[in-house]
């Protein structure tokens, strides 16, 4: 007889279980994407871990991540493209506390110290990655706020800054909208990026050490010439063109 596997770890329930079409009140044949099939597209396309690192989340191993994960994948695929219902409910997992589900990963990998950037203006995520003035700079570790700091950049354009976050051994870059030259700069240098993020600076931070951070890894900003007092990210950018979440 097998042996049964062991219960995944996941942090919490998702916030909404359900989900149908615009138009049609009923899903009578929905989808059914089990609670830790979910927690895989939370981790890593969410919050951004690797396979590896969602696999030590969870309390398993990496092909049962990826195996779950592509699975995922796939039926949410059916529920965009097939217009049916989705149910995330079921499967195998035990709930467990943010706390322990990070400490697991840090302890894994050998390395409880990260630094993390923000575009940076009065306290707020700045808009525009190209033409911030300032990055503050966080050093976290076990999860905790160690150390923080507000740097210049000196004038340092686009095609610099990456370098500038780099040399100052920034990992993690939190910022509103960000072009595609930027975006190359940054995964060359190394730097794990969550754009889309808007509001309070630390605030934004501490957010994403617990897992919450809400951005959106589609923002763009296309156009790189504003006009005085001009911010890009959630905000229109003049006639005719847009950036930032639209």
């Amino acid at each position: 007889m097998p042996r049964p596997s062991k219960p995944r770890k996941v942090k919490g329930l998702p916030k909404n279980t359900g989900f149908c079409p615009k138009g049609q009140p009923e899903c009578s044949h929905p989808i059914i994407l089990n609670v830790e099939e979910y927690e895989t597209i939370r981790l890593i396309d969410y919050v951004g871990l690797t396979q590896e690192e969602c696999a030590l989340s969870m309390g398993v191993g990496r092909a049962t991540v990826q195996s779950l994960y592509v699975e995922a994948r796939k039926k949410l695929a059916r529920f965009v493209v097939e217009a049916s219902g989705l149910l995330i409910e079921g499967g195998n997992y035990e709930i467990c506390s943010k706390e322990t589900v990070g400490t697991n990963i840090k302890k894994e990998k050998g390395d409880s110290t990260m630094k993390i950037a923000v575009t940076y203006e009065n306290g707020q995520v700045f808009q525009h990655f190209g033409h911030t003035e300032q990055f503050k700079i966080y050093e976290a570790e076990d999860g905790k706020i160690v150390r923080e700091e507000v740097v210049d950049t000196n004038g340092s354009g686009h095609g610099a800054l990456a370098g500038f976050l780099k040399e100052k051994g920034v990992d993690t870059l939190i910022c509103g909208g960000i072009g595609g030259g930027a975006r190359n700069a940054l995964a060359e240098a190394g730097i794990r990026l969550f754009p889309g993020a808007a509001g309070d600076a630390d605030a934004q931070v501490a957010s994403f050490l617990s897992g919450n951070l809400n951005y959106n890894p589609d923002t763009m900003c296309n156009h790189h010439h504003h006009e005085e007092g001009h911010t890009c990210g959630d905000h229109g950018c003049g006639e005719g063109h847009h950036c930032g979440n639209h």
